[in-house]
């Protein structure tokens, strides 16, 4: 399940830096919870760490590094690494509270989209800490990959029905259709 969610965020340097870049997307993430445990400036050490590396490789590519040289680049990766990884984890805790928002809202036959942004606009902060707002500019710089936002529905109402089917409870009777994320598809 966990690389199903890490497929869900982007968090490679034109993504970050679409981030940096725009103070309101900034000011965005920053509310996400947790975000601020990961200290100040992160997204641009992130940045800074990988252009490093890709200087030390394109060095190493011309001539052999010294052995200081060498020690250098593993640590920069090191660190590179673990500090997206703590991006892409506070990011991911954010799109694991969307199946949380699903479970809770009854509009099952609109899409995703529409029940955050016109319908339980109210519910979706609640759940997420993000405004509408926020979630649509994330969106539009595409920290979420919608693209896997479809699938990871789809999979969600299917697992929501089969467990609600076992316990006897049909709690959408008459349901003709699922939303997905940005879609409608016919139940059948």
């Amino acid at each position: 399940m966990r690389r199903l969610h890490a497929v869900l965020v982007n968090v490679d340097n034109e993504t970050l830096r679409r981030i940096l870049d725009n103070p309101e997307a900034m000011a965005a993430v920053e509310r996400i919870e947790g975000w601020r445990s990961l200290g100040d400036n992160i997204i641009e050490t992130i940045i800074n760490k990988s252009e490093k590396i890709k200087e030390l490789k394109n060095k190493a590519k011309e001539k052999n590094l010294s052995a200081k040289e060498k020690k250098q680049l593993t640590e920069e990766e090191k660190e590179f690494k673990s500090k997206r990884k703590l991006v892409q984890e506070k990011l991911i805790k954010f799109a694991t509270r969307i199946p949380a928002f699903m479970y809770l809202t009854d509009f099952r036959e609109n899409t995703l989209q529409d029940v955050i942004t016109k319908i339980e606009t109210g519910l979706f902060e609640t759940v997420t800490g993000l405004t509408v707002k926020d979630f649509h500019l994330l969106v539009q710089l595409k920290v979420f990959n919608t693209e896997q936002m479809n699938q990871a529905v789809f999979a969600f109402r299917r697992y929501e029905d089969a467990s609600l089917r076992y316990t006897g409870i049909e709690s959408h009777a008459g349901l003709s259709h699922y939303g997905l994320y940005d879609t409608v598809i016919a139940r059948e």
